[in-house]
C-alpha cells in the first residue's frame, strides 16, 4: 500500500494507531495467538485482575472492618502500568497489542475501566461512611451493592476483551453509579 505506514517504529514515531485492517493490525493479531490476548480485540483479560483484587477487599470489610485500609490502599492502574508491574510473560506485546486494539473495542473499554475506577472510588467513601456511623448492616448492605456492581462492569470488560460489541446502556451506569 503506497502511502501507508504499517512498521511499528514509524507507527511509535508517528504516536498513531495502525488502522483495522492493516498490515500492522493483522500482524498483532497472529502475533498474540494463543498468548492470553484476544485475537480480534488484542486485549487481554489478565488486566481484571487488578479490579477482582479491590472486590475481593471490598468483600472482607463486614467481616474484618480493618480491611478498609487495603481497599483505600488500592488505586486505580493503568492497562499499560498493570503488565509493566506484572509477571504476565507476554506483557511488552500486550501493550503494543492494547495501543493498536481497534477503536470499536479499545473505546468502550476505557470507558467501562473508567467507570469501574469511579465505582470504586465512591464505594469506598460510602463504606467508610457507613463504618463511622457504626451501622453493621448497612456496611453489609453497600458492600454487597458495590461488589455486585463492580462485577457487572468486570464482566462487561470480559465481554469486550472477547470481541463483544455491545456493553451496558448510559442508563444503566448511572442507575448503578446512584445507588
Amino acid at each position: 500500500m503506497v502511502g501507508q505506514s504499517n512498521s511499528r517504529q514509524e507507527l511509535e514515531t508517528e504516536g498513531v494507531s495502525a488502522p483495522e485492517g492493516s498490515t500492522h493490525a493483522r500482524t498483532l493479531a497472529k502475533l498474540v495467538r494463543g498468548k492470553n490476548i484476544h485475537e480480534d480485540t488484542l486485549l487481554a483479560t489478565d488486566y481484571l485482575n487488578h479490579f477482582n483484587e479491590v472486590i475481593m477487599l471490598v468483600g472482607m470489610v463486614p467481616d474484618m472492618p480493618d480491611c478498609l485500609a487495603d481497599v483505600k490502599e488500592w488505586a486505580p492502574k493503568t492497562y499499560e502500568d498493570h503488565f509493566r508491574e506484572s509477571a504476565f510473560a507476554d506483557k511488552d506485546l500486550a501493550i503494543l497489542a492494547y495501543e493498536n486494539a481497534p477503536p470499536r473495542f479499545r473505546v468502550p473499554f476505557d470507558s467501562t475501566i473508567a467507570q469501574m475506577n469511579d465505582m470504586v472510588a465512591a464505594g469506598v467513601s460510602r463504606i467508610e461512611k457507613a463504618l463511622d456511623e457504626g451501622n453493621p448492616d448497612k456496611v453489609a448492605d453497600i458492600v454487597l451493592h458495590v461488589s455486585r456492581n463492580l462485577q457487572r462492569f468486570v464482566d462487561t470488560a470480559s465481554a469486550i476483551i472477547h470481541g463483544a460489541e455491545s456493553t451496558m446502556d448510559q442508563a444503566e451506569i448511572d442507575k448503578m453509579l446512584q445507588s
